[in-house]
């Protein structure tokens, strides 16, 4: 593999990282900006408040988005073998 290939995987590899991730990340920002309003707003500052209503957002995400994460990484990595050159 020349180095524009590897670098072509290596940005690849980012972006199907990237596009797995952004539900779950997306979901813990918006919860969290929510509590964090909600603590602005009713002057709790309760540190650990945070993290149930992001545990609950982050697992019903991963609950109903998990299949298609896990399939975008499976097919990139079927993807990545099936173009290797043979040794």
């Amino acid at each position: 593999m020349s180095q524009g290939e590897v670098l072509e995987l290596a940005r690849q590899a980012m972006l199907v990282g990237l596009q797995a991730a952004m539900p779950v990340l997306l979901a813990a920002l918006i919860v969290g900006l929510m509590v964090s309003v909600f603590q602005a707003v009713t002057q709790i500052q309760e540190m650990t408040l945070q993290f149930i209503p992001k545990m609950i957002a982050v697992g019903l995400v991963v609950l109903f988005a998990g299949g298609w994460m896990l399939t975008q990484v499976v097919e990139f990595t079927v993807r990545v073998f099936t173009n290797l050159p043979p040794r």
